[in-house]
């Protein structure tokens, strides 16, 4: 089928199926999610609620961009437009998601073992328009923070039942089209939402991403046994050409969007069903999780294979079933006990690596099965020790097992478990009506990738044209060291996270402000790229946040958020910076809302960066701006985004490696990075019905 046609087909389709309803106009009360109360309800300065008018008033230029609603946090791309974002806060390179926690509907998203990165969380599966709120928590303070939440976690609410039923088409440079619509519908047993997107975009780039995307809903919620029950079923799909990172040297013959390689991009499938069940005193989530991934990538360009080049195929196919329970009980007037439990299991029916040449395998540098389950158990007390003083204590222990089937090199294959307990402490005291300070403590983790935690020999020194033939020493990585050992990690890294805070508040600002601290035992990662695992030595964090929501007047708001990091690796020598650590973030925002016009303009920024352990090289800092506007009549609106309004030309991911280009007979140490995207306006037309 036609690709706009399916555009026109989805809206179409879910726009006939809605009821007429009275299509007049209402004044428009507008919900800010940071304008809520915390005070007495938050357990640290740095945990909160972002949404509704927060999301649906500013302009995202892609899904990733919901993070950057929690203050301090920032997501760029360094690929394609459907693989998942990096993530920065708090002085981590998150990675895709290493240690970061992110949840849908209470169901995980982050992938563990993952064929491209430990913890692997790609948001794009999420439709903006049915986000309702998104609950954050910096560090992991609370008994119910598990794996990945050592940074922090969002937890990405829907909604029951969407505030109008839409439908939307957007067009904008560069290829963009998107259509999107919603519906929900009333019943006496309960409601019924359905929806979905699909997009398209070329980008910027020499050769054209030719993304596609596309998002499909649907969800019930009726009440049951005391409380509210939903299913959701959701459907993600995406096919893209990639766009990395280029080095420096070269930006004079390929230019800012030049691609090198451009047979790089992949493919990605999810479909999620997920079950939860509530009421005032206790929470049961249950999901299922059919992923399937495919991604070509070459950061080296013809370092390692002079003739076929250094391109290389991730795959990642798993099955992951969990369910998670939490009770709440009033033990007396001033004494709240919450305890739970929670079971995952991922079964991981193929993760590869592969050497490739445009999106052809070559070789099998690893591929593996691998079965990997966790139990975690969880208890927390809450104490209102006096009218101004709460006390809060918990304790998390977490076990987990996998089993790795090692199809290409058996002595890499094998079993393993861990188990880790967790203390959570916290103190919230009222000093006045409008302040309250805060003192938290926690321990937290992330798991390594299983294939890390079973490995012998590093499969980057053996390659495997054969997995049925014996090992033979004579196929290997050129210049490699057949058969070379490799040391096998810790399935679960612990780590230490405390902070000290205070939230002010009143009828029209909310400050909040945390000085933090966080120790990491090792940065030990399963490195996807190269099929192996790279040692680093343990890490240590200082800094200070800030964040601030204002509310001048009746139709303008304004919000300001900054954030200072100092990242280490725990060493003696003078190598200790950690490459990637962002020392500082700033981010606001000003929102006007007249009667029938809406105007939003963001600033955000994001330091420089070592890029290399002695700090000697480098990234620059990246400043951009977005500038949205809205303008309503009768059951319909028009809007206008406009990202990076000054077209800047700043790098939205810097790396310094060691590459090869066909033209050049040695390596080459360089910086190598992807340029944030141009100037460029997309116009949208939404119906309300």
């Amino acid at each position: 089928m036609n690709r706009p046609l399916v555009s026109a087909c989805l809206l179409v389709t879910l726009s006939a199926t809605a009821a007429a309803q009275d299509t007049s106009t209402a004044d428009i009360i507008h919900i800010w999610g940071q304008g809520m109360d915390q005070i007495g309800v938050a357990q640290s300065a740095t945990e909160g609620v972002v949404g509704y008018d927060d999301i649906s008033t500013r302009p995202i230029g892609r899904v990733g961009e919901l993070v950057e609603v929690i203050p301090g946090m920032i997501a760029t791309q360094h690929s394609g437009t459907g693989k998942a974002n990096q993530y920065f806060m708090r002085g981590f390179n998150l990675d895709h998601g290493t240690d970061f926690a992110g949840f849908i509907d209470g169901a995980p998203v982050n992938m563990r073992s993952h064929g491209h990165g430990q913890g692997y969380l790609d948001l794009n599966p999420l439709i903006p328009e049915f986000v309702s709120e998104i609950r954050f928590r910096k560090g992991a303070y609370r008994a119910d923070d598990g794996d990945f939440s050592l940074a922090g976690s969002a937890r990405f609410a829907l909604y029951q039942q969407l505030p109008s039923n839409f439908a939307s088409l957007e067009i904008g440079e560069f290829g963009y089209s998107r259509a999107a619509a919603g519906v929900s519908h009333e019943t006496d047993a309960g409601a019924l939402t359905f929806g979905g997107e699909h997009v398209l975009y070329d980008g910027p780039w020499s050769t054209q991403e030719d993304a596609e995307r596309i998002n499909l809903l649907a969800r019930y919620v009726a009440p049951a046994f005391g409380g509210d029950a939903s299913f959701t079923l959701m459907y993600y799909d995406a096919d893209w050409r990639g766009a990395d990172q280029i080095p420096e040297r070269a930006l004079n013959v390929y230019g800012r969007f030049g691609v090198i390689d451009p047979t790089l991009g992949g493919q990605s499938e999810r479909l999620a069903a997920t079950a939860r069940w509530e009421n005032h005193l206790a929470e049961v989530n249950a999901w299922i999780v059919r992923s399937d991934f495919t991604l070509y990538s070459n950061f080296t360009y013809f370092l390692e294979g002079p003739v076929n080049g250094d391109q290389f195929e991730q795959r990642d196919e798993r099955w992951m079933y969990g369910a998670r329970y939490r009770q709440h009980a009033h033990v007396a007037d001033s004494l709240q006990l919450s305890w739970g439990a929670e079971l995952r299991h991922d079964d991981i029916g193929e993760i590869g690596l592969h050497h490739s040449r445009e999106r052809e395998r070559l070789d099998t540098v690893r591929e593996d099965a691998i079965e990997q389950t966790s139990f975690a158990t969880h208890i927390e007390l809450n104490w209102q020790a006096t009218d101004a003083l709460r006390v809060m204590g918990g304790l998390r222990a977490d076990w987990m097992q996998v089993d790795v089937d090692a199809r290409t090199l058996a002595a890499n294959g094998g079993t393993a478990d861990d188990a880790l307990l967790a203390p959570k402490f916290g103190l919230a005291w009222r000093a006045s009506p409008a302040v309250e300070l805060y003192a938290n403590y926690g321990r937290g983790f992330h798991s390594n990738d299983a294939r890390g935690a079973t490995i012998t020999l590093d499969p980057s020194t053996v390659v495997i044209t054969d997995p049925a033939e014996p090992l033979n020493p004579a196929h290997h990585v050129p210049g490699g060291k057949p058969n070379a050992p490799a040391v096998a990690v810790p399935l679960l890294v612990p780590g230490d996270v405390a902070e000290l805070g205070v939230r002010w508040q009143t009828d029209h600002v909310h400050f909040t402000a945390a000085a933090f601290w966080l120790e990491l035992d090792s940065e030990l990662v399963f490195v996807g790229d190269g099929g192996s695992t790279e040692p680093n030595d343990g890490s240590e964090r200082h800094g200070f946040e800030a964040a601030m929501f204002w509310t001048i007047n009746d139709w303008l708001v304004a919000d300001l958020e900054a954030s200072w990091t100092d990242a280490r690796f725990k060493t003696n020598g003078s190598e200790d910076h950690i490459p990637g650590a962002v020392e500082t973030v700033l981010s606001g925002g000003l929102i006007g809302t007249w009667d029938d016009f809406t105007l939003s303009v963001r600033v955000r920024h994001f330091g420089e960066a070592p890029l290399i352990e002695d700090g000697s090289v480098l990234s620059d800092p990246t400043t951009l701006v977005n500038l949205g506007g809205e303008y309503r009549f009768g059951s319909a609106a028009l809007s206008v985004d406009v990202f990076n309004l000054f077209d800047a030309q700043d790098a939205d991911i810097t790396y310094f490696i060691e590459s090869r280009l066909a033209t050049e007979a040695t390596a080459v140490e360089d910086r190598h990075l992807r340029s944030v995207e141009p100037r460029q306006i997309r116009a949208a037309i939404r119906w309300q019905f």
